[in-house]
């Protein structure tokens, strides 16, 4: 008995401890209103203020994670949560590969670990809005979709070979202080593939099953920006137990109002 209490202490002391370092390293993102790229008419958004890691989450950060949460180690990780391919580029449950930069982007995560990382530090993944509204930005515009050059240079990133080998932080940080929204991996959204719906609302697909499986496609309210479509693209493909080499994540956090 006395073991499990001070495994648990341990856990949640781990977990303030990670809160308190990647919390240091986040930005605020003011809301707003904005028309996504994507849905059956032209739906405004309202994203509210949140605050938003400045990078990606990297190896040496999951690293500790695992150590401390004995249940996503690669050897104890569940398959219902967990496909073959998770951190397959791992030599053991608790280390990297040795050719796998400490500071390159975790990748081989599932949305299950990537979703309890990010609740381990009282925080939890961006929506697809969020993240959208964030990555439509440059490094001095708000909403940057209508610049010639902003999807040039996004799709001239996308077409750059294994990027996920790179370290954090090399890509220009964008107006709201974030770095390597594009250019470095795809990144695990709270709601992934809630932008591809099967009825006449969006709002059907707010139900666990759609995390299992993929939908059918949707027209887009802009079809000059197609860097967004190949995120959703990529987002439609995903299963939430899957892994890539080129998927990782961040984490945001909800910003309380003086009433709260």
């Amino acid at each position: 008995m006395k073991t499990k209490v001070f495994s648990l202490l341990l856990i949640c002391f781990v977990c303030q401890y990670l809160t308190y370092g990647q919390t240091e390293d986040m930005v605020l993102i003011e809301g707003s209103r904005y028309i996504p790229l994507y849905g059956r008419d032209s739906t405004v958004v309202e994203v509210n203020d949140f605050k938003m890691d400045k990078y990606p989450v990297t190896v040496e950060d999951f690293e500790l994670f695992v150590k401390e949460s004995p249940k996503w180690r690669k050897s104890n990780a569940i398959k219902l949560f967990t496909d073959k391919t998770y951190l397959s580029n791992w030599k053991n449950d608790l280390e990297s590969k040795d050719s796998v930069k400490s500071k390159s982007p975790i990748t081989y995560v599932s949305w299950f670990a990537a979703k309890a990382y990010c609740e381990c530090q009282n925080k939890r993944l961006p929506t697809v809005d969020e993240w959208e509204y964030v990555a439509m930005a440059d490094e001095t515009t708000k909403d940057a979709r209508i610049k010639p050059t902003y999807n040039e240079q996004i799709l001239s990133w996308y077409e750059a070979p294994r990027t996920n080998e790179n370290i954090i932080g090399e890509t220009p940080k964008n107006v709201w202080g974030v770095y390597d929204l594009h250019g470095l991996v795809w990144e695990w959204t709270l709601d992934f593939n809630s932008v591809l719906i099967t009825g006449e609302s969006r709002k059907d697909v707010d139900k666990d099953s759609n995390l299992f499986c993929g939908s059918a496609a949707v027209n887009a309210t802009d079809l000059m920006n197609y860097a967004a479509f190949m995120r959703y693209a990529i987002r439609g493909s995903l299963k939430a137990k899957y892994s890539m080499k080129n998927l990782g994540f961040r984490c945001v956090q909800d910003v309380k109002t003086e009433s709260e």
